[in-house]
């Protein structure tokens, strides 16, 4: 007993084990009471659940931070909350190009969540291994972080130059990759991401991906590319993996539970992305000016990032009050799955 109480007070990566453990804790306990609970059996989400769904998980992030904040201090717990706004801030986008991908291959609202739930597995491990990689680099090497402003900033301008495209799947390079690579079913086969079927040339029993397999893949593949951006955002406020990491998972869960009221109104948010690319860049300068010792307050940068998040959620609904709602599920189906 005294062994594993030793263990669990020693530090890792500069914060006490036990912590990591709670946190562990508290996710297991949320994906368990989400698929063996609330979605044992399978079914279609719909907004108000969706809504309920995420107050849930914003209250155990938001009680999670006031635990932080009365064990490790106010500003450890002023930085999980900014670190976790910025963070379903950025991964907002992200869940309107997982609408996209939804509305392409002809997902229907029966099967999303399967696929959004199992793809928190893949973004848990995911994450760990980039912030893992950015503190050793941000420890190692302080100019890194002159490179992750210069590049938030980038992206921040690009984004805005690009506010009024819309993906283009038929083109993306993941889809041509996975069509070129995989036999791909030409529809659903159920629930399941893989199935064995005949070969059409040799009649031989081998695996195939259904579709929605390829879009488990994609929005996996999509989220490690959104993370990119929003990793190195929470660096500018701490460089505390935990502090890091944990906002960061806990902001994904409350998306991804939050994407049906999104993807229901999907046209209802289209200048959002306006506020995401002012965010990026102001985030990109603020991180700049960490390694010059120029340190801007953290709840500063908190209540600038609700304002503008604010603004450009009220200004979309504004302008597209006289619009009706559409919906993923709404967009033609142009995805051509067939290898």
């Amino acid at each position: 007993m005294e062994s594993l109480l030793a263990a669990l007070s020693g530090d890792f990566l500069g914060t006490p084990v036990y912590f990591w453990v709670a946190f562990i804790a508290i996710v297991i306990g949320l994906l368990v009471f989400d698929l063996g609970v609330l979605h044992r059996d399978e079914h279609e989400i719909e907004a108000k659940e969706s809504l309920l769904l995420y107050g849930f998980y914003v209250t155990i992030a938001l009680l999670f931070g006031v635990w932080v904040w009365f064990q490790r201090g106010a500003q450890a717990g002023l930085e999980f909350y900014t670190g976790y706004l910025i963070e379903q801030s950025l991964a907002m986008d992200n869940m309107f190009v997982i609408a996209t991908i939804f509305g392409f291959l002809g997902i229907p609202r029966l099967y999303q969540h399967r696929v959004l739930f199992w793809g928190i597995l893949g973004v848990i491990l995911f994450r760990a291994v980039l912030i893992g990689v950015g503190a050793a680099l941000v420890h190692q090497f302080d100019w890194i972080l002159f490179i992750f402003g210069a590049f938030l900033v980038f992206t921040g301008i690009k984004m805005f130059s690009h506010q009024d495209e819309e993906p283009d799947l038929e083109k993306n390079g993941i889809f041509k990759f996975l069509r070129k690579r995989f036999r791909i079913t030409d529809a659903l086969r159920g629930r399941n991401f893989m199935v064995r079927e005949p070969d059409k040339k040799t009649g031989k029993l081998v695996l195939w991906l259904t579709p929605l397999g390829v879009a488990l893949i994609m929005v996996e593949i999509v989220d490690l590319i959104f993370a990119v951006d929003s990793v190195p955002a929470v660096f500018a406020v701490t460089q505390d993996t935990f502090i890091v990491y944990t906002s960061n998972i806990f902001a994904i869960l409350g998306l991804r539970a939050l994407y049906f009221a999104l993807a229901a109104a999907m046209n209802r948010f289209r200048y959002l992305q306006v506020s995401l690319a002012v965010i990026l860049v102001l985030i990109g300068i603020k991180i700049f000016l960490v390694p010059l010792d120029i340190k801007i307050d953290t709840m500063l940068s908190l209540g600038v990032t609700i304002g503008i998040l604010a603004a450009g959620v009220l200004y979309s609904l504004w302008k597209t009050r006289n619009e009706p709602n559409i919906s993923a599920e709404d967009e033609p189906k142009t995805g051509q799955l067939e290898p």
